[in-house]
């Protein structure tokens, strides 16, 4: 007579002692089948995977992304110092240094203190007459020149003579188109030169 299966492979229903001990017997040698593989597959290592179905090597893309936060932090506080410009910067460390100098004096400031002295004298205050003239003459004794102002907008278009626009200037392109087409002429006049050169040469 047909019995239906359970899950576990052993006939439902009412059967006899000997099917019963079959099914056991079966059940036994199937297990002992499988143990090799369950021993092998309890220590064996998971295998990661991607989306097409590569192998992943998370070691390596550990290391891929500490070098990459490494790079990041080092490019962001490269971008934080240049965001706060070199003479801030300059200037913020001189304070600390002149901090740590005034910290290990004692703490009273007599009246022939020098550092104060010359602290006071190059503090520049609102509306001092004397100002604009301890300036000019402290840049003439340090030699450094007046820079003239310059051009700081977009990239401007190019002439012949490689004249830089002045500080001025709006940006705006107001020519009638004469540059670009003298350039347009070398590059034609150039290229012409090229393809005949090339022409001439082509059976040797």
């Amino acid at each position: 007579d047909l019995q239906a299966d359970m899950l576990s492979g052993v006939k439902a229903g009412l059967v006899s002692a000997d099917v019963l001990r079959r099914e056991q017997q079966e059940l036994r040698r199937h297990e002992k089948n499988n143990k090799h593989l369950e021993e092998e597959s309890r220590y064996a290592e998971t295998v990661f995977r991607d989306k097409s179905g590569r192998k992943r090597d998370l070691a390596q893309e550990r290391l891929e992304q500490q070098q990459k936060a490494e790079a990041k932090a080092e490019r962001d506080e490269q971008y934080a110092k240049w965001g706060k410009g070199l003479a801030q910067g300059r200037q913020q460390q001189q304070n600390v240094e002149d901090a740590i100098k005034e910290m290990q004096k004692p703490l009273a400031r007599y009246i022939d203190d020098q550092d104060l002295d010359r602290m006071l004298r190059e503090q520049e205050r609102d509306g001092d007459p004397m100002a604009d003239l301890i300036k000019k003459r402290k840049a003439k004794e340090s030699g450094e020149k007046k820079e003239k102002p310059r051009y700081k907008g977009p990239a401007p278009p190019l002439n012949r003579f490689n004249i830089w626009p002045g500080h001025r200037w709006d940006g705006v392109d107001r020519s009638n188109g004469f540059e670009q087409q003298r350039f347009a002429r070398m590059a034609n006049k150039k290229a012409v030169q090229e393809l005949a050169y090339k022409w001439s040469v082509e059976d040797m």
